[in-house]
């Protein structure tokens, strides 16, 4: 590798003050909604929520840019990439000012939030040019970072420019200046003196730069970040409208005093840079999270009056934090944040020099992603709960949570190095133990099974099952509320209510991508977990939002998304099932996997209409709905219920995955090893085969309760909407068992008949030229539907490993090797197939609007399934199942 050629100070020092002018000015573009947002509202009639939204679209931009941006950053140098990114994001600024809807505003706030990717460019950029000054990286991170400035400058001057020009004016403005900076930037500044070192990055692939995110470290460094950046922008946003809410204070007054926040949350962090430098971003960190706990404490307790009742008298009190206090406050809150966030950075070019930008750019998404999800979180809980000290109380569990986290892991982290006789590091990672990681995996030796495997297999397989149970219930959580919204009062027409249950599948087959290829990156264990305890996000959020039939529709398209995480599981967790099982027993052992974890979709669909029906969680709960309608009318309704009952079953499954299952260190592999199955064909055959099975029973799963509400209105779905789940889920370890003794391509190709079977049997018994119909015939040939999709999931599933077991030792031999690259290729796969075949839990949903909006009846979505599946059981017979198969299994 070559080393960075040696610099002057002087050259160090105008590197960091063009990078930290550009930021400045960046950060200044980025939250320019937090002024002429005041205006917009009125302007185009914004409720808080929606508001929201338009403050925190840009943010969203900016956090994930960032991973992207670090990464070319890396690659090209930073004077390229933040010179086109400001002459860029100064051109969507300008056409901002053509908006003339909310939809068009929230589409110019993305390009604006461009900006915001900045921080990791300059990050990378500055880190660079003191790559061999390292006792003073901290401090020049620092400098850099108190760029953050900028949105005191945006929060002190833009009022100014709004009062005189608008928010047309103001907007032109900013544009001309950011244009003009990026321009003077490509002219003035150099290339890094890493430059030379590039060449070894950029014939790197994408995903091979993202190795290091593996390291359970850089996500700890993520939560940290997530509150001290994520939670600075937001407050630099909401402070504005909660001053002016609170304390009545006219745009200009309450625009400086956010800048008294902003302003030493910023210019701080050169004090934080340095104090890590000289003390050690430990302590620097604990320092922070102490306080951050006390402020914001302090802030949350709202204006109350108390009455102690005495002897001869009552004794009347009232509390609350005056302006002066809350200034203050923010001040000491401002200052420990920005002490935070020069530790956090200050250790990433330390442990990771030559993946700054890669691991710089996910630590400052994860951050920006904060500032995305908490203004609008402040905006929905003012809506929801009607308390202004909501947000600060949000702050108080999320800072908690991090200095929690943080304790443990630097505790549990000086254990191994005090047993280890290691020097102690600052910040150490939170090492994995040992009896966690299986160094042996031998499942083909049938001793070694019989002695420990099994055992082994077995606890990681029942720990795996009730994680993969939830995260079904989490997204099909939608099936049920779409068929509660419209009596409850919320204004979602038919179209947009089959949108929100098909967006989940939308969503969750994407993530589903990225999930297959993360268990051997990752390993199972950590990211079992991780994933599980991602399932929180979604849940909170959905119980507060439909407790007000205000929120907007934009929000409840973003939640129906976020449930896309419980679809994702599915694949990692199959692929990391997949390694702990020896070839002749895969079939049972996936199928038991997945047959009991899709009980899930049933699970919901069951108790869901049950725990909506009563107040189970009190006053902690919320507020019921009242069913404005029909012969319900008047009926309570706990919506949120839905929501907030898996949260606690969801904690402890990811502790039980954290602490009771583990990683195979033989499973290892990076992305570009696994990315060969994209030139199987195999693989391809399997996607299309998969989507007719897997793809019908979540797809029925999630329209089945609105469809059958609108062919038959006198029968109420949600009663019966759960059977035909449980029944596929439960017909999945069956389907496995008699492909491992028959074959699994015989028994998919005769299953794929049997549904071209239930499908007519379902357009039989439809309501047509004025007849009713029959409910009991639709719902008897549905439930063969999903019995026969169940079946076909487990054979499809022992389909695999067969297929790409036998290829490979047509390759290499009936070899170890071949055994060890069948393992991984077919676990990529089963991921990969399960994340194409999860769109049709987006497309039969649609498929059923779509039919009905053009023709009247869902019989052209019917017809439409029956050619697919012919299609499905012809590739079947050609390629696996008929006598002279090039490939039977």
């Amino acid at each position: 590798m070559n080393h960075p050629p040696s610099v002057t100070q002087g050259q160090r020092n105008r590197a960091l003050a063009i990078s930290t002018l550009a930021f400045t000015l960046c950060f200044a573009v980025w939250t320019i909604f937090s002024i002429i947002g005041i205006q917009l509202k009125v302007d185009f009639n914004l409720s808080d929520t929606q508001l929201g939204l338009l403050m925190a679209t840009p943010i969203l931009t900016g956090s994930i840019s960032r991973l992207f941006l670090g990464i070319w950053t890396d690659r090209y140098g930073g004077r390229k990439v933040l010179g086109s990114l400001m002459l860029l994001t100064a051109g969507c600024v300008y056409l901002l000012t053509f908006a003339n809807s909310y939809i068009m505003l929230l589409i110019a706030a993305l390009g604006v939030g461009l900006a915001g990717g900045s921080f990791i460019v300059g990050v990378t950029y500055t880190a660079a040019w003191f790559s061999n000054a390292k006792e003073k990286q901290g401090t020049a991170l620092g400098i850099f970072g108190a760029g953050n400035v900028g949105s005191a400058v945006t929060n002190f001057g833009a009022p100014f420019l709004l009062i005189a020009l608008g928010w047309q004016g103001t907007a032109q403005i900013y544009a001309t200046v950011l244009a003009f900076a990026g321009v003077v930037f490509l002219v003035f500044a150099k290339e890094d003196p890493l430059k030379e070192n590039r060449q070894e990055l950029q014939q790197q692939g994408f995903w091979e730069q993202l190795s290091p995110l593996g390291d359970i470290r850089v996500w700890r460094f993520s939560l940290y970040y997530f509150f001290v950046f994520g939670a600075f922008v937001a407050l630099a946003l909401w402070l504005p409208h909660y001053l002016i809410g609170v304390y009545n204070l006219d745009i200009k007054t309450a625009g400086m005093i956010a800048a008294l926040y902003t302003i030493p949350a910023s210019l701080f962090r050169i004090l934080g840079g340095w104090m890590s430098d000289k003390y050690g971003a430990r302590k620097v960190m604990y320092w922070t999270f102490i306080a951050s706990i006390i402020c914001t404490f302090l802030l949350s307790y709202p204006s109350t009056e108390y009455a102690v009742k005495g002897i001869h008298q009552t004794y009347n009190f009232h509390f609350e934090i005056t302006l002066v206090g809350f200034v203050f406050l923010t001040f000491a809150l401002g200052f420990f944040m920005s002490l935070g966030k020069a530790a956090v950075f200050k250790h990433i070019p330390v442990y990771y020099p030559k993946n700054v930008g890669a691991v710089g750019g996910v630590v400052g998404m994860i951050g920006g992603i904060g500032g995305f999800l908490l203004p609008l979180t402040f905006g929905m809980l003012n809506d929801v709960i009607g308390v202004w000290q909501s947000s600060f109380m949000l702050l108080f569990l999320i800072s908690a949570t991090a200095l929690a986290w943080m304790h443990f892991a630097i505790v549990k982290a000086e254990r191994v190095e005090y047993r280890d006789n290691r020097q102690e590091r600052d910040l150490p990672e939170l090492s994995t133990p040992n009896s966690m990681v299986l160094d042996d995996w031998r499942p083909e030796d049938q001793s070694f099974w019989n002695s420990k495997g099994k055992r082994i297999a077995t606890r990681n397989l029942w720990i795996s099952i009730p994680c993969l149970f939830l995260a079904f219930a989490v997204w099909t959580i939608w099936s049920i509320l779409v068929v509660k919204m419209p009596g409850l009062g919320f204004p979602y027409s038919s179209n947009e209510l089959f949108w929100l249950a098909a967006l989940p599948a939308l969503s969750g087959a994407t993530f589903r991508i990225f999930y297959s290829f993360m268990v051997p990156i990752f390993g199972g264990r950590r990211w079992t977990a991780i994933s599980t305890a991602s399932l929180l996000l979604p849940c909170l959020w959905i119980g507060f939002a439909v407790q007000d039939t205000d929120t907007s529709y934009m929000v409840m398209l973003i939640l129906a998304l976020l449930c896309g995480f419980g679809g994702g599981n599915f694949s990692s967790s199959m692929s990391n099932i997949s390694f702990f099982y020896p070839q002749k027993e895969k079939g049972g052992a996936l199928g038991m996997n997945a047959g009991l974890g899709n009980v899930g979709v049933s699970g919901m669909q069951l108790l869901a209409p049950l725990i909506i029906a009563t107040s189970v969680f009190g006053g902690m709960g919320g507020e019921p709905l009242v069913i404005q309608e029909g012969a319900n009318a008047g009926q309570q309704v706990w919506l949120q219920n839905a929501a907030f009952i898996w949260i606690p079953f969801i904690i402890i499954a990811s502790i039980a995955a954290w602490f009771g299952m583990n990683d195979i260190s033989s499973a290892k592999a990076s992305f570009s090893d696994q990315a060969i199955i994209f030139k199987r064909s195999h693989n391809w055959i399997m996607c299309i085969l998969y989507l007719g099975t897997f793809g019908s029973f979540i797809g029925f799963a999630a329209g089945f309760p609105l469809l059958s509400g609108m062919l038959f209105p006198h029968v109420d779905p949600t009663a019966y909407a759960f059977i035909g789940p449980l029944v596929g889920a439960l017909a999945r370890p069956v389907g496995g068992i008699i492909a491992d003794k028959l074959g699994g391509a015989r028994v998919t190709f005769w299953n794929f008949l049997l549904m071209i079977a239930g499908v007519i049997g379902v357009m039989y018994f439809l309501p047509n030229s004025g007849e009713q119909g029959n409910f009991w015939g639709f719902f008897s040939a549905f439930i063969v539907l999903f019995i026969a999709t169940g079946i076909g999931n487990g054979s499809t599933f022992r389909m695999v490993p067969v297929i790409f077991l036998n290829q490979r030792k047509r390759e290499l031999g009936d070899t170890d090797e071949a055994i060890k690259q069948g393992n991984k290729e077919s676990a990529a796969v089963i991921g990969f197939i399960s994340a194409f075949a999860a769109y049709g839990g987006f497309f039969i949903p649609k498929a059923y609007g779509t039919s009905i909006s053009l023709t009247g009846s869902v019989s052209g979505a019917l017809i439409a399934f029956i050619v697919f599946y012919a299609i499905c059981s012809v590739v079947t017979w050609w390629f696996y199942s008929r006598k002279n198969a090039p490939d039977p299994c």
